[in-house]
């Protein structure tokens, strides 16, 4: 069994490849090969936080998702002493949202878990957020690093992609 080794002494801002305000996940909890664990704490200041409902609607789950995903890939390019890279979120498969929305105060651990990665940058993840212990959503989530980001970006601009 890998050892888990806590990465919370680590901040999220110098593991992905986000800046304020789009920052959405807030703690790094827990990483092993292939796995992190984050968290997120909703507050009145969080994004997409509605005043009226008290919450963040369950869909930014997805981006609570991708945005750990992305954590995951800048712990492992520092480990190999590289730069953080872009990643591209292309979709997800077996969605599943348990709750209607994420509730202000409450405290979700967002797992990802990669299933499988090609030399070309292409990875599924297997996604889950808990709360007080339960699954409250789930995915598997294909997401895209090329090597060269800026290239990828042109070629698709031109059509090329």
């Amino acid at each position: 069994m890998s050892q888990i080794v806590d990465v919370s002494h680590i901040a999220v801002d110098n593991v992905v490849p986000h800046r304020a305000p789009m920052i959405l996940i807030d703690r790094l909890l827990q990483h092993q090969p292939d796995s992190l664990t984050t968290e997120v704490t909703i507050g009145k200041q969080s994004a997409y936080y509605n005043s009226h409902t008290a919450s963040v609607p369950n869909y930014v789950g997805i981006e609570y998702m991708a945005q750990s995903i992305a954590a995951l890939a800048g712990i492992e390019a520092i480990a190999r002493d590289e730069p953080i890279q872009v990643g591209f979120l292309l979709g997800t498969r077996k969605l599943a949202m348990n709750i209607a929305d994420y509730k202000l105060d409450q405290c979700y651990q967002v797992s990802v878990t990669r299933l499988y990665q090609e030399e070309s940058g292409l990875a599924v993840f297997d996604c889950k957020i808990s709360h007080q212990d339960q699954v409250v959503a789930s995915a598997n989530v294909n997401v895209f690093q090329p090597q060269d980001t800026q290239a990828y970006i042109a070629d698709s601009i031109q059509g090329n992609g």
